[in-house]
């Protein structure tokens, strides 16, 4: 999503699906994770990150069109930092619908776990150990 795309008539679902999908790769998601802390150089980034320099200035490039990630030169470094506030608030956001997502399925595995080895131990041709090994989910 770049800036100028918002300034041109769309619909706020497809500018809301545009901006999603910038957000849609891993290593963009850890990048504004970090800078949701603090401000970083390069080089803090690439130390605290799995990822090649080349393709590090190519996600934060993304996130500069976007406008989600500002920079400024300090001495012979550029730092960056998150360019909109309330990226903080939607990775916590984020996080709190994984968590909530994580202990409903966590409170359903009783009830899988039961139902799974019911209909497992009845098929005919299986064996008792094979009734009980777990299914995966």
């Amino acid at each position: 999503m770049c800036k100028t795309s918002l300034s041109m008539s769309v619909p706020l679902y497809q500018a809301k699906a545009e901006f999603f999908r910038t957000l849609g790769h891993p290593g963009r998601i850890r990048i504004l994770e970090l800078l949701s802390e603090r401000e970083h150089a390069v080089h803090d980034l690439l130390d605290r990150m799995d990822i090649e320099p080349s393709n590090l200035s190519q996600q934060l490039a993304v996130l500069r069109r976007a406008g989600l990630v500002s920079q400024r030169r300090h001495g012979g470094e550029v730092l960056y930092s998150v360019g909109v506030e309330e990226v903080r608030d939607l990775l916590l956001a984020a996080r709190r619908i994984l968590l909530g997502l994580i202990e409903d399925r966590d409170l359903l595995k009783p009830e899988l776990g039961g139902a799974a080895a019911a209909e497992t131990s009845s098929a005919p041709g299986l064996e008792s150990s094979d009734a009980s090994s777990p299914v995966p989910g």
